[in-house]
């Protein structure tokens, strides 16, 4: 492979496909355009170390053109392009070869990464190559999500739903999130909300209240907890969520080392960080995501 990577981009809508290869093209990338499956297949022959791929295209769409390509050449990295609604599909295309999947319209500076950690596979680098925090990270797009005005019930609720099994990049997400990102009504992210903000929450304001000697030996009194519990969550779950929100995490640029991803949540004290790439979010990187790292590394 040559410095400048070769990305064959497949998607029937002209002006999407235009868009990005000028874009690419100014972030210096090669890139060979192709408006269906046949078309790709047929391009292949110029050897490109990347396809982009369109699931949902006329004739051939992107699932058969995957299996063709990948008994052409199997170890040609594809990224799978998906439009809103079409995940379900673009997981089984993991399952299929595919090296991953982003959602269109997608972020280019994320997809720029994604193409050149999909270069950079498998025997192309030393194995002691490490990946980067885009590589580790989950995508934005993949993470829970409330608005500002919904109310705390509601982000339990949401919250739990994260803890179903889910795909993302390239591993089971079965721990749950155990964070909910709070947007605005233009999406833009205003805080997050962990399970530990909903446990101060719960915790009624006298119990940290300066008090009597005598209190603190009540509290050790099965009687004095007794229903306290319930009795919180019915008091808190009609209150806006921004009230037990916290601020943001600390940011970390998509292009760090893992060591320093690990490095910031010790000395920050912050059990997940933002990624930005060019400036904008595009995902998260998780305590429980280095870990999963680690398993990674000792498996290869």
């Amino acid at each position: 492979m040559t410095d400048q990577i070769k990305v064959l981009m497949v998607d029937d809508e002209k002006r999407f496909r235009e868009t990005i290869r000028k874009i690419l093209e100014k972030k210096g990338f090669d890139v060979i355009l192709a408006e269906n499956g046949e078309q790709a297949l047929e391009k292949i022959k110029q050897q490109p170390d990347v396809v982009v791929l369109d699931i949902k295209m006329p004739g051939m769409d992107g699932h058969e053109t995957l299996n063709r390509i990948k008994k052409i050449k199997p170890d040609l990295p594809v990224i799978m392009l998906t439009g809103h609604g079409a995940r379900p599909s673009a997981r089984d295309a993991l399952v299929e070869g595919a090296f991953d999947y982003l959602n269109k319209p997608c972020d280019i500076g994320l997809l720029a990464a994604k193409i050149k950690e999909a270069c950079h596979l498998g025997d192309k680098l030393p194995a002691h190559k490490e990946r980067r925090v885009t590589a580790v990270m989950i995508p934005v797009t993949e993470y829970t999500k409330i608005s500002e005005n919904k109310t705390i019930q509601d982000a339990i609720l949401e919250l739990r739903s994260s803890f179903e099994t889910k795909m993302a990049t390239d591993h089971l997400m079965e721990t749950g999130h155990r964070s909910i990102l709070i947007v605005d009504k233009y999406d833009q992210i205003k805080g997050i909300l962990t399970i530990r903000d909903l446990l101060e929450m719960l915790m009624p304001r006298y119990l940290s209240a300066p008090r009597p000697f005598l209190a603190d030996s009540i509290e050790y009194s099965p009687m004095f907890w007794t229903g306290m519990f319930t009795q919180g969550i019915k008091e808190i779950k009609k209150k806006q969520i921004t009230e037990a929100m916290s601020p943001l995490p600390a940011f970390i640029d998509g292009n760090a080392n893992l060591m320093e991803a690990a490095y910031r949540m010790l000395h920050e004290n912050e059990r997940r960080l933002l990624v930005t790439v060019a400036g904008k979010i595009v995902g998260i990187i998780r305590e429980q995501d280095l870990f999963f790292e680690m398993e990674k590394i000792l498996k290869s």
